[in-house]
């Protein structure tokens, strides 16, 4: 039990720890002009998104990019 909340815990760290700095790439893009037509966290299937009059925001249903 206690390693299946070790494991829980570390993925939602972890996955925290991407959207921060996927954010910072994000802001950066806005900040000099770059256009940016999608920001979405993981991949995989659409789990919500929000379209906006520039860029369209997304959760996808596999957070870890790097499993593949």
């Amino acid at each position: 039990m206690h390693l299946a909340i070790g494991i829980i815990a570390a993925v939602v760290i972890f996955g925290v720890l991407v959207a921060v700095h996927e954010g910072g790439h994000f802001m950066t893009a806005k900040a000099v002009g770059v256009r940016v037509n999608e920001f979405s966290i993981g991949f995989g299937p659409l789990i919500w998104s929000k379209q906006t009059e520039k860029t369209k925001y997304s959760l996808r249903a596999i957070p870890l990019r790097w499993l593949c």
